[in-house]
């Protein structure tokens, strides 16, 4: 990782390099956190793959050990503290460091009208959206600082900046957590620990499965993006990669749209 001041000669060909960085991936079985920690063991990095379900996340170890290169797998269920703080631990203990995190897991107990949210939903899609990505970043911020910096990514939506008549509760926690990224990204920046998120648009992921997988649905999705289509997991773990590597290395605080244009199109006039 580069820190400090520039250096007089760049070596951009260092810009994307993640060798000897130890990054963890919550909800990395499947989808968007599976991309990203393919990407990233392919730029060098020592990849936890962390999820509820040990069996997918060793799948996508082995993926990437056949690809040359190094992940554990460790379960872990990012709405228990416990759970959190023993991934962690494990990774410490295995690679005696934690560079890099990407939040990613998240849950959409209630789709719905948001005045008829129960408790039960409310506070579950807030305490594992948003508070338990401050509490994972409260375990991992002062053993970064301690190095010098890391990075800290959390995949947020454009769910958090837009409206939508059915998905108040879930854009309520995702609009939080970019306030989560630049409240940290000031309390930490002289320690040089960056946090930022990603707001991906609609992507092919089980998660959001039932807003493509009926072709109607997918051709009205894919006429409000400008590039014509929905997103792909890759297509957000290359973001993911540019903010953990040296490239973002000037980047904190900051809300990337990955959306294929959506949120800036306003339709056929």
């Amino acid at each position: 990782m580069i820190k400090g001041t520039p250096s007089p000669t760049a070596n951009y060909e260092m810009l994307f390099d993640l060798k000897g960085q130890v990054v963890i991936v919550t909800g990395a079985s499947r989808g968007i956190g599976q991309a990203i920690a393919q990407a990233m063991a392919t730029q060098g990095a020592k990849v936890a793959v962390s999820s509820r379900k040990i069996d997918a996340c060793e799948l996508v170890v082995d993926r990437i050990k056949q690809s040359g290169g190094d992940a554990i797998a460790v379960e872990c269920n990012v709405s228990n503290r416990t759970a959190l703080q023993s991934l962690v631990d494990q990774v410490i203990s295995h690679w005696g460091q934690i560079d890099i995190v990407v939040c990613n897991a998240a849950v959409n107990p209630y789709f719905g009208r948001l005045h008829e949210i129960d408790d039960a939903a409310y506070d579950k899609t807030m305490r594992t959206n948003v508070q338990n990505n401050l509490a994972l970043f409260a375990m991992v911020a002062p053993q970064m600082a301690s190095r010098g910096g890391g990075s800290v990514t959390i995949i947020s939506s454009i769910a958090g900046l837009k409206a939508t008549p059915k998905l108040g509760a879930y854009a309520l926690s995702k609009a939080a957590d970019m306030q989560l990224a630049r409240s940290l990204a000031v309390e930490w920046g002289r320690s040089n620990v960056r946090v930022n998120c990603i707001a991906p648009g609609l992507v092919r992921t089980e998660m959001a499965r039932v807003l493509w997988d009926d072709p109607e649905k997918l051709a009205r999705a894919e006429n409000a993006y400008p590039l014509g289509r929905i997103g792909d997991p890759i297509d957000i773990a290359g973001t993911a990669v540019f903010l953990a590597a040296p490239a973002g290395r000037f980047i904190t605080g900051q809300t990337l749209v990955v959306d294929g244009g959506a949120t800036i199109y306003g339709g056929e006039p």
